[in-house]
């Protein structure tokens, strides 16, 4: 067996996350305190009774999931939990991954990714932009949908999800025509996406400017565990890489076919996903079918989890 821990991003999020864990386990119930103090507010509280429409905020979000994650790592480790060989994380799941590689202190990834979600959020007017999901159709026939759709606007691939699912983001106008184009190209559906702003694409540059300088002012050590990124969907090690992948991630697409298929090439028997919800574990089903879901993130996940061991 060859584990790879995967860290979900946004669209994960439900009232009620890291309950469980947080009353039977002293360590999920640590990790909440601590990002109570690091944030300076109840986000324990928000995690755990919601309300929901508080929790889909961008800025709540991000650092929500984090904590969810980082809770059930901690509580994955006290309960002896294979090592992992790899890492990645989908999105902002990223910065959960970094703090499992040891490379960034779990309060400072909760402040980024407070600050990511507002510098977001502020980055493109409501209304303005908009993400949609396209279904099963051919990668080929992507980039002459999107560019059709331009029109001298943004729109491109937000994320590259699996074969079957290409999360496209920019402009309203745009995003709308290359729904109705990649209809016409073959899709088996297209599902405009009820999200806050148009993340991973170019509208984002704002949002990016402004995270550098947060970025720069945060320590990143070398990773004790490699994590194929994001940006690039390659394998990295060192702090410096972690710093510049969390930048170039902002406007850039996330390469989760390529990420999970460079698993698999490395290895990889068994993926486990960390936090909240199981989507990354539908994905790598999608991409890679020999390999072995798993998924953690409440108390009685651990059953599944023992029976995989064997």
């Amino acid at each position: 067996m060859k584990f790879a821990y995967v860290f979900p991003g946004q669209g994960s999020q439900f009232a009620g996350m890291g309950k469980e864990l947080a009353e039977q386990y002293r360590e999920a119930k640590d990790a909440f305190a601590e990002a109570d103090e690091a944030l300076g507010f109840g986000l324990s509280k928000l995690c755990f009774e919601g309300p929901e429409e508080e929790l889909k905020l961008t800025e709540n979000t991000q650092p929500a999931l984090v904590a969810t994650s980082v809770a059930a790592l901690r509580v994955l480790r006290s309960l002896g939990a294979p090592e992992p060989a790899l890492l990645a994380g989908h999105s902002l799941g990223e910065y959960s991954a970094l703090v499992a590689a040891g490379s960034l202190e779990f309060a400072d990834a909760l402040r980024l990714v407070r600050k990511r979600g507002q510098y977001m959020q502020a980055a493109v007017p409501a209304g303005v932009g908009a993400m949609a999901a396209i279904l099963k159709m051919p990668f080929e026939k992507l980039d002459e949908v999107l560019a059709e759709a331009a029109q001298g606007e943004v729109v491109s691939a937000a994320n590259l999800n699996s074969p079957d699912q290409i999360v496209i983001a920019g402009h309203k106008g745009a995003v709308e025509r290359a729904m109705e184009l990649a209809k016409a190209a073959g899709a088996k559906r297209c599902v405009a996406l009820a999200v806050s702003a148009p993340f991973h694409c170019a509208l984002m540059r704002p949002a990016q400017e402004r995270l550098e300088g947060d970025l720069r002012e945060t320590e990143f050590g070398d990773l004790r565990v490699p994590l194929v990124n994001n940006w690039q969907a390659r394998l990295i090690g060192s702090g410096s890489e972690a710093r510049q992948g969390l930048y170039e991630q902002v406007p850039s697409p996330v390469r989760w076919v390529e990420t999970v298929r460079l698993l698999g090439r490395e290895g990889v028997t068994h993926t486990l996903e960390v936090g909240a919800g199981k989507v990354l574990c539908g994905l790598i089903r999608n991409i890679e079918g020999s390999m072995v879901t798993l998924n953690y993130g409440a108390p009685g996940d651990w059953g599944a989890l023992e029976g995989a061991l064997g």
